[in-house]
């Protein structure tokens, strides 16, 4: 899949996750989690980086698994005290959490392996706003750089002796971690604009460089609108 051009990839992602999210019958959205977990082992991902992504999504399916059964109305299924647990809410909860899981394995399977410059490139070819694709570019750039400038400054923090507990000061040295970030980000933002204005740079995307052909640009759009077709007629299926 490495050869796929990253135009051919961004559309099959678009069309095979808005397949997944119409998805309504839970034994279809279990199908769909099933494809884009094989799908996303085939494109080379390996396990335990994925799982490992997997588990930062996982802390808001948590929550929906424990609110939406009690909150959502519909046929008792069992009580917890005042509380009733409702099998429409734990249907609805279990597959918000199967689809948003294939989404995001869909996402993995596809896009992971394509440079954020190049990702952003053919997001702009295929017709998506300029300030998107600027917003999206200037995000995946400094994210690392605002992760290694905390890296930084929790180290300051245990060359002073910071020791992490559930104290005033603890919490104190946190807001005060999180005020010097947003400066330093403020910062960044300002002398990157002054380095893009002495560069001349008016809203346009520069493609200097940048080539995003390669094979599949018919072949895998089309692979993935049947894929997603033949996900949407199951579901549909009485």
């Amino acid at each position: 899949m490495n050869g796929i051009a990253p135009r051919a990839r961004l559309l099959s992602a678009f069309i095979l996750i808005l397949a997944v999210v119409s998805l309504r019958d839970i034994t279809v959205q279990g199908a769909a989690l099933g494809l884009a977990l094989i799908l996303a082992l085939v494109s080379g991902q390996a396990v335990k980086p994925l799982l490992h992504r997997l588990a930062h999504v996982e802390g808001f399916m948590a929550l929906l698994l424990l609110m939406l059964p009690f909150t959502v109305p519909g046929p008792p299924l069992a009580s917890l005290g005042p509380l009733t647990v409702s099998a429409e809410g734990l249907l609805r909860a279990l597959g918000i959490a199967l689809k948003v899981n294939a989404a995001v394995l869909l996402g993995f399977a596809l896009l992971g392996a394509v440079e954020p410059l190049r990702l952003g490139h053919a997001a702009r070819r295929l017709g998506v706003p300029v300030r998107l694709v600027q917003l999206f570019l200037f995000t995946t750039r400094y994210i690392e750089l605002f992760r290694d400038e905390i890296h930084r400054r929790r180290e300051a923090m245990r060359a002073r002796a910071f020791v992490r507990r559930s104290s005033l000061h603890s919490f104190r040295s946190y807001g005060n971690l999180a005020g010097m970030v947003l400066v330093r980000a403020l910062e960044k933002a300002q002398r990157v604009e002054e380095a893009m204005r002495c560069r001349a740079f008016d809203g346009r995307l520069p493609a200097i460089g940048i080539d995003d052909r390669g094979r599949g640009e018919i072949a895998g759009p089309g692979l993935a609108l049947l894929a997603g077709a033949a996900l949407v007629l199951m579901d549909r299926m009485p």
